[in-house]
C-alpha cells in the first residue's frame, strides 16, 4: 500500500520537485476517498490551483509541501463527500465507483486531432486491495468522516494525530471512526485480494455468456448472486439490482440476444480478473466481481460512458 510522503523534500525548486512529485501520490489518495477518477482529478487539481495560488515566500515557508498537499486535498476530498451523498441521491440508477484497467492498459481523454493518448504515469492509480470494487463499494457506505479517518490511517498509514488535523476531529474520534469503518468492511465481509481461481472462473463466465448456456451461467452464479448496473441514466440498463442465479443468468442471455457482436474480453478491472464488453471496437460496459466458496456472488456493470474513459482508446464510450 502507499505511504504518506516523507518531509524531506527538495526545498530549492517546492513548485517543481516537491510539488509535482506529489501528484500521482495525490490521485491514489483522492480516488480512494472519493470512489470516481474524474472527482479525483478535480480535487487534485483544486489542490494545485490552492498552492500555485499562494505567494513563492509562502509557499518557501511551508516546511513539508507534501504534508500540505495532502491535506488540503483531503480536506477538499471531504467537502467533496458531502455534496456527492447528495448528488448520488438523484442519480439514476444505481451508482457504481468508476472501475480502472491495468495501468498498462490506461488511456486518458481525447488529445489534440481526436486521438486518446496514453494516460501520464502521474495520473495513474496504483491498483492494490484498496481499490478492488468490493472494497469501494463497502466505503460508499460509510459516513465522509469515516471514509477520510479509515483511508488515511488504514491504507496510507498516517498516525491519527496528523488524520485529526485533517478531519478536523480529535484523535481519539478518528480512531473510532476507523474503527467502526472496519466493522463495516468486516461485515460485509469485503475480499481483500483476489482468489486464486477468480481469472478460470470469470473466464468460464464468459464461455458460457458467448455460448448462451444458462445452466452453465446458473452453476456459476452463487443461487443469492447480485448484479447491479450503472447507466447513470445515460445508456439503457436496469435501475435496480438483479437477484438471483436464474434471473441473472435469463437477463444476461437476453443481453446477447438483444445485442449481437458483443465482444468479450479479460481484463484487469481494479487490479481483479474482470470482463469488458466491447460493441463495434467500443468499450460499452466494464464488469467486475465478487467470489465466495468458488461462485460469483457479485457482479458491478458500469455502463455510464462517463465512467469508462480510461477504458477506450478512441475517446468515445
Amino acid at each position: 500500500m502507499s505511504t504518506p510522503s516523507e518531509p524531506g523534500h527538495e526545498r530549492s525548486e517546492p513548485g517543481l520537485s516537491a510539488v509535482v512529485d506529489e501528484r500521482r501520490q495525490l490521485i491514489n489518495l483522492a480516488y480512494r476517498l472519493l470512489g470516481s477518477l474524474a472527482e479525483a482529478e478535480d480535487a487534485v487539481q483544486e489542490t494545485y490551483t490552492r498552492w500555485y495560488a499562494m505567494s513563492r515566500q509562502r509557499q518557501e515557508a511551508i516546511e513539508s509541501p507534501g504534508a500540505w498537499l495532502t491535506t488540503v486535498a483531503s480536506r477538499i476530498c471531504l467537502d467533496m463527500l458531502g455534496s456527492a451523498r447528495a448528488r448520488r441521491e438523484r442519480y439514476v440508477g444505481a451508482w457504481i465507483p468508476e472501475p480502472l484497467p491495468d495501468r498498462t492498459e490506461w488511456f486518458s481523454g481525447p488529445a489534440s486531432g481526436g486521438r486518446t493518448e496514453p494516460a501520464d504515469p502521474a495520473d495513474r492509480v496504483t491498483l492494490d486491495e484498496s481499490v478492488n470494487m468490493a472494497f469501494l463499494v463497502v466505503l460508499e457506505s460509510m459516513t465522509p468522516a469515516e471514509r477520510v479517518a479509515f483511508i488515511l490511517h488504514d491504507v496510507f498509514r498516517y498516525p491519527f494525530a496528523e488524520v485529526a488535523e485533517i478531519v478536523g476531529r480529535t484523535p481519539a474520534a478518528c480512531r473510532q471512526l476507523a474503527s467502526s469503518a472496519r466493522r463495516r468492511i468486516g461485515a460485509a465481509q469485503a475480499p481483500a485480494a483476489a482468489t486464486a481461481g477468480q481469472a478460470g472462473l470469470v473466464r468460464d463466465f464468459k464461455e458460457a455468456w458467448e455460448a448462451k448456456d444458462i445452466k452453465a451461467l446458473i452453476d456459476l452464479l452463487d443461487p443469492g448472486a447480485t448484479m447491479t448496473a450503472d447507466g447513470g441514466g445515460m445508456v439503457g440498463t436496469v435501475l435496480r439490482p438483479v437477484e438471483g442465479s436464474e434471473r441473472i443468468a435469463q437477463y444476461l442471455i437476453h443481453i446477447a440476444d438483444k445485442a449481437p457482436g458483443l465482444t468479450l474480453l479479460e481484463r484487469t478491472v481494479n487490479g481483479q480478473p474482470g470482463l469488458v464488453a466491447q460493441h463495434a471496437g467500443v468499450t460499452v460496459t466494464v464488469a467486475a466481481f465478487s467470489l465466495t466458496g468458488g461462485r460469483i456472488t457479485r457482479i458491478w456493470a458500469v455502463r455510464n460512458p462517463e465512467k469508462l474513459r480510461p477504458w477506450t482508446e478512441n475517446g468515445q464510450s
